[in-house]
């Protein structure tokens, strides 16, 4: 019996009992009075569990401020010492979320993921010193918008936006059904229905100025009918039109991108020369366009004409601004 089962044994026990004497936990778990001693240690002051120590009944007992509550205090998934180092992502996502929607939540759950990385090889200090995470292309994030939006995703009701218009640099008010949150390249996106357009649109929170609850119920899109219209554009950008671009990539830059996924649906191959061949879908061009100009002068668009056409342009305005 390994510790983490050894720790939900000792749980199981108190539980089910009313008071449980040394000797029991020491034949239940076949160990040392030494060992049980650091095991109860450990589950008190790195798992917060209510354990108390019994001197008439001369035995121990789960403590609970409910006594009709018999649930579990320990975490319900547990991972190996090396699966535990992953704990550190969602470690960073809670401390950058801020004072907002989860925030009475935010400390508990950090104190219990910190017990989580101490119960590995290493100690929770060596591991934030080694391992970081930066996040190169995050936004500065709205906390009250954003506890508005979730509020109003959650509750199923409308909203009232002023939205800021990165392309023509213009506010405009909307009123939306948010249908879901998507955290997606380090920064939030909602997806709703735009009663304004008609149809599905998606908005980046940094972007939304002011955002007021409406009391009238959201429009309520089907799942099915929500997931079919994303899964077929590009990146944050969807629609019901697709067309698919085909990327002829170097086969040096091939030792990359051949091990990235681009797009669910996406297809590739190596063709005879070693060059990369990748077909991704998208509805509109924009963030696609972006994707490839970032690999210069080691991709080709092969079809659709269209997209060639806007590589094309976008890269003589590009050396247009260097030409002397």
């Amino acid at each position: 019996m390994n510790r983490t089962e050894r720790f939900y044994k000792i749980e199981q026990l108190l539980i089910s009992r009313r008071i449980v004497p040394i000797s029991i936990f020491l034949e239940v778990l076949g160990i040392s009075l030494a060992t049980f001693k650091r095991d109860l240690e450990y589950l008190r002051n790195r798992m917060n569990m209510p354990i108390e120590w019994d001197r008439d009944a001369r035995g121990y007992r789960y403590v609970s401020t409910n006594p009709n509550d018999r649930s579990s205090t320990l975490p319900g998934l547990w991972f190996t010492a090396s699966e535990v180092h992953a704990l550190l992502t969602m470690q960073h996502l809670l401390a950058n979320l801020g004072n907002g929607l989860l925030s009475s939540h935010i400390a508990p759950l950090q104190t219990r993921l910190k017990a989580l990385l101490g119960s590995a090889d290493h100690s929770v200090e060596e591991i934030e010193m080694r391992i970081k995470l930066e996040h190169a292309t995050r936004r500065t994030l709205p906390l009250q918008c954003f506890e508005t939006i979730a509020t109003a995703t959650l509750q199923r009701k409308q909203l009232r936006i002023t939205h800021f218009n990165r392309q023509n640099g213009q506010e405009n008010t909307r009123i939306i059904s948010p249908q879901q949150l998507l955290f997606y390249r380090d920064n939030w996106y909602v997806d709703a229905w735009c009663h304004l357009r008609e149809g599905i649109r998606s908005f980046s929170i940094d972007a939304i100025r002011h955002a007021e609850l409406i009391a009238a119920p959201a429009i309520e899109l089907p799942q099915p009918e929500l997931q079919n219209y994303f899964k077929k554009g590009y990146g944050i950008f969807s629609g019901t039109k697709v067309a698919w671009a085909k990327l002829r990539f170097t086969p040096e830059r091939a030792r990359w991108v051949s091990t990235e996924q681009w797009h669910p649906e996406q297809k590739s191959r190596f063709d005879k020369e070693g060059y990369y061949c990748l077909e991704v879908p998208y509805s509109d061009d924009r963030e696609l366009l972006m994707d490839i100009l970032k690999h210069g002068t080691e991709v080709e668009v092969i079809t659709p004409k269209a997209l060639r056409g806007s590589v094309s342009k976008l890269l003589e305005s590009a050396l247009a601004q260097y030409k002397t």
